[in-house]
């Protein structure tokens, strides 16, 4: 575990605030524990480096103070709307015997060693963090589902999970659902009735039987009067 340095502050209006972050430090404060309340900085650089680790907000941290080492989590950072730097942060001691309430990641390992995923099955993850109670000196990182052997159909449960000692699920009395290894969602075409093509069809033969019928009525048609003028008798054609 790394250390981060710490400089007690004492800023007491908002300009020395200002003047505090121009100088490229983040104002903050520590608490927790039977301690007083600490106004405490940290240069914007480790707290940068401490925002870009995994999961920052359930890892325990150290920090060096006037000397003296103190574990603590954090609680909370602020960020400005504009340049969204961080302007504020907020620490908490990590006192033992005590617990927290704290969300921690879920973690999915070995999915090409999950035979329902390799057979085109989807991981459905329906919580990407659980909230659980914990005993400050054994907070998890992360809870980890491996899911070598799992099969299309699958639901992994909280009950699945190995949880550190005292470690508790804040939600008690149902085993809920982490995530499920669902079957593949293929959109197909739909096919066309049966009716309807046959439907079409008889249109096309109707219409072609118009289509001669009135050819062949035309071409009698044309006969009739070749004949209807042959018998004509040679007066009548003068």
């Amino acid at each position: 575990m790394s250390t981060i340095q710490a400089l007690t502050r004492d800023t007491k209006t908002k300009g020395q605030v200002n003047d505090l972050r121009n100088k490229g430090d983040v104002p903050g404060i520590v608490y927790g524990g039977e301690e007083p309340n600490e106004k405490i900085s940290i240069t914007n650089k480790e707290l940068k480096s401490l925002i870009n680790k995994e999961n920052y907000l359930s890892n325990v941290i150290s920090i060096s103070l006037d000397g003296k080492e103190q574990k603590v989590l954090t609680r909370s950072i602020t960020f400005d709307t504009v340049t969204d730097e961080p302007i504020h942060f907020d620490l908490m001691r990590i006192v033992k015997g005590g617990k927290i309430i704290l969300e921690i990641p879920v973690k999915f390992i070995n999915n090409e060693l999950s035979p329902g995923l390799k057979r085109g099955g989807v991981l459905n993850i329906v919580r990407r963090q659980v909230e659980l109670r914990c005993p400050a000196e054994n907070i998890p990182n992360e809870l980890v589902v491996d899911l070598e052997g799992l099969e299309i159909g699958t639901s992994i449960k909280i009950s699945s999970i190995k949880l550190p000692e005292n470690v508790t699920p804040t939600i008690q009395g149902r085993d809920f659902v982490i995530a499920t290894v669902a079957a593949p969602t293929v959109v197909k075409e739909p096919e066309k009735p049966a009716e309807a093509a046959e439907g079409e069809v008889a249109e096309g033969a109707e219409a072609s039987a118009e289509s001669g019928d009135k050819t062949s009525t035309d071409s009698e048609k044309a006969d009739a009067d070749k004949t209807k003028e042959e018998d004509k008798s040679p007066s009548d054609k003068k």
